[in-house]
């Protein structure tokens, strides 16, 4: 009679598995919560314990770390000195091993949770067995996915040996204790306060595989770290499924809205950058002019929304082609309107960042690894480094350029006014081509860019991206500074009459 041993923390699907594998004539050993639960299910099962001859003890810390459980796991079926160890030691071989783990990772992500409650949830008997029965894959099956219970049952009744299944089970199991022991060894080094280990193993996990990565040929999969957690937690209200490049987009889309949270903001994203970003009163106001910075490039974008979208904004936004639209929430008439649409991926929630969490950027055989940066800048920690003080609306559009040319790739330069972008010049080479294309695509758009106010992610190397700005009629400007040639830069302001405001911080975005 071949032998089961089920213990699991997630008991979804359990009792099914259970049942099914007793009709195919198996015998069930289990442990503490698992056998009790089975036995309320009314199926027959046997305690570890009578098989290892030892209670369970320590509060469940040890109930499986024994010979009895790991020899009939590791046991080669095809060495008969393995099988005469057993005989000897009067152990019975395990077929099948169902395991998943403590929850650790959702305990150390609950809100209130003690490092003793935390530091509990360690599993060491779980993946111990999983591990054994892993690297015995020839004669023993291992689960560690309720999902797969079906897929094993169906197996097993066909009596299939499926050498490749048994294999494609105990790579998960490699994959899932990785990112297990990946999880914990995170949460000690939160717990140092250590920001950069000196080993970091990411625990990913596939969400859904795409239909091709930035081109058609390029096959793509989107992974994640948890669930519950940045764009994975957005909920799709409508249209087709997410590509490779709306993740981008939408990842591109939120970070230019990040800093303003609480206000009414909308940015339009191409490409990973604004094609426009602005407040308003309303959220239909922040659109309207979010739009008008570059209706021609907002054709085909992602738009990200930092407030409800009502009836009204679906209306304005439905008669534009768009790709994806994300906001806090939709009313019922909007995702109506909106749903008229079915190409269009509505997405619900914000998408937030885990705290302390890096930003990482790949790079061949290994990835680089920075702290997030930040949008914010206390204007309190601004200098004023002309003899022309900025006027108070001035310093008002200065704090809102600030915040928006951060989420626009370098070398990057906005014209803003009034709350709203009105030039982007994004991704050159050079600053002054920058400056010029911002005050280009503003031109394009109908803007005037008389009294308008500029923003730079870094330093101007040569006074010429001061003459380009005078040129268009800018009246301020707040930049970083830390130039060897700021004292020309601000003298070329000086020149023009156009106050200049160093933040003493980069926003370089690559």
């Amino acid at each position: 009679m071949p032998t089961a041993l089920l213990s699991v923390s997630d008991k979804t699907g359990l009792v099914e598995f259970a049942r099914g594998l007793t009709k195919l004539g198996w015998q069930l050993l289990s442990t503490g919560g698992t056998a009790k639960a089975l036995r309320n299910a009314s199926i027959a099962v046997r305690d570890v314990s009578e098989v290892t001859k030892f209670p369970e003890m320590l509060d469940g810390r040890i109930k499986t770390l024994h010979p009895a459980v790991h020899g009939a796991l590791l046991a080669r079926r095809d060495i008969p000195e393995h099988m005469a160890a057993l005989s000897e030691h009067e152990i019975g071989v395990i077929d099948l091993v169902a395991v998943n783990l403590y929850p650790f990772e959702e305990t150390a992500a609950r809100r209130g949770a003690t490092s003793q409650d935390i530091i509990e949830q360690i599993d060491i008997g779980g993946p111990s067995m999983l591990r054994s029965a892993a690297k015995n894959f020839a004669a023993v099956t291992v689960v560690v996915d309720p999902n797969d219970y079906e897929r094993v049952l169906a197996s097993l009744e066909a009596k299939d040996d499926d050498l490749d299944l048994r294999k494609l089970l105990a790579e998960k199991v490699f994959a899932r204790t990785a990112a297990y022991d990946a999880a914990i060894a995170h949460w000690f080094g939160c717990e140092r306060s250590e920001t950069f280990p000196d080993r970091v193993t990411l625990p990913l996990e596939r969400v859904t595989t795409l239909r091709y990565g930035e081109n058609p040929g390029q096959r793509a999969a989107f992974y994640v770290e948890r669930h519950n957690e940045g764009i994975a937690a957005l909920k799709q209200k409508g249209g087709k499924e997410l590509s490779f490049n709306n993740l981008l987009d939408l990842d591109g889309a939120l970070f230019a809205t990040d800093p303003f949270e609480g206000e009414a903001c909308c940015a339009i994203v191409k490409h990973t950058t604004p094609c426009g970003i602005a407040t308003g009163t309303t959220i239909l106001e922040a659109y309207r002019k979010a739009l008008a910075c570059d209706p021609v490039s907002a054709f085909g974008s992602v738009i990200s929304l930092t407030m409800p979208v009502d009836d009204e904004t679906a209306a304005a936004i439905s008669s534009l082609f768009v790709e994806c639209i994300v906001a806090p929430s939709f009313t019922e008439g909007a995702l109506e309107l909106l749903g008229r649409k079915k190409n269009l991926r509505v997405l619900e929630g914000r998408a937030q960042w885990r705290e302390n969490a890096l930003d990482y950027k790949r790079v061949r055989g290994g990835l680089l690894a920075q702290e997030r940066a930040s949008q914010r800048s206390d204007a309190d920690d601004w200098r004023v480094m002309t003899k022309r003080q900025p006027s108070e609306k001035e310093l008002v559009d200065l704090r809102f350029a600030w915040r928006a040319v951060g989420s626009v790739k370098s070398n990057a330069i906005v014209l803003a006014r009034d709350g709203a972008t009105i030039g982007i010049g994004a991704g050159q080479m050079s600053r002054v081509d920058a400056a010029f294309l911002s005050v280009h695509k503003a031109g394009l758009a109908g803007h005037d860019t008389r009294g308008s106010v500029m923003g730079s992610d870094a330093f101007f190397p040569f006074r010429d991206g001061v003459e380009q700005a005078a040129q268009a009629g800018v009246c301020a400007i707040v930049q970083p500074g830390g130039s060897v040639r700021d004292e020309e830069v601000v003298q070329a302001a000086d020149e023009h009459n156009i106050a200049m405001v160093f933040t003493g911080k980069r926003q370089f975005r690559h």
